[in-house]
């Protein structure tokens, strides 16, 4: 399919909207014009600070926890928006009109799973630690039941 054809068909489901369906759209296209300038800065400050911080200056060392606590932070940061923009996009697409709950439940699960990364142990109490665990098998367990529900939702149609 051709990119004119693609406006076009865009065009006529975009007339067909309602005056909120519209507003609701426009929001949607705004949020992910912002989520892609977010997303883009964090890669090229990434990049810098692996290029530049960590490459050059000989401060690469695979043994260093510290080093590795700050790149894949931000690697997991950029993971995390990229998740949030491709969820704002469903919507932009009118596949559906409510922000899915299994990629809401992945997103909380990225974000948790980036804080148990950069966590200090050292500084860290037990309880904290056993929180972030509580949270990390609550989310699973809803993930995976979402998932067992859409399952067995297409093996009945």
């Amino acid at each position: 399919m051709s990119i004119k054809q693609e406006f076009r068909e865009a065009r006529e489901k975009f007339r067909l909207l309602s005056l909120y369906q519209r507003f609701e759209h426009f929001v949607v296209m705004f949020l992910t014009a912002l989520i892609v300038v977010i997303v883009v800065a964090a890669l090229w400050t990434l990049t810098l600070k692996i290029l530049f911080g960590l490459v050059l200056s000989g401060g690469l060392d695979p043994s260093d926890y510290s080093a590795f606590q700050a790149v894949f932070g931000m690697i997991l940061t950029v993971i995390i928006a990229l998740e949030f923009k491709k969820s704002l996009l469903v919507v932009a697409e009118g596949r559906n009109t409510v922000v899915q709950i299994r990629s809401v439940v992945m997103i909380a699960l990225l974000a948790i799973c980036r804080k148990v990364i950069i966590l200090d142990l050292t500084e860290t109490d037990a309880l904290h630690i056993l929180a972030l665990a509580a949270a990390i098998l609550a989310l699973g367990l809803i993930y995976w039941l979402i998932g067992v529900r859409d399952r067995e939702g297409d093996e009945a149609a």
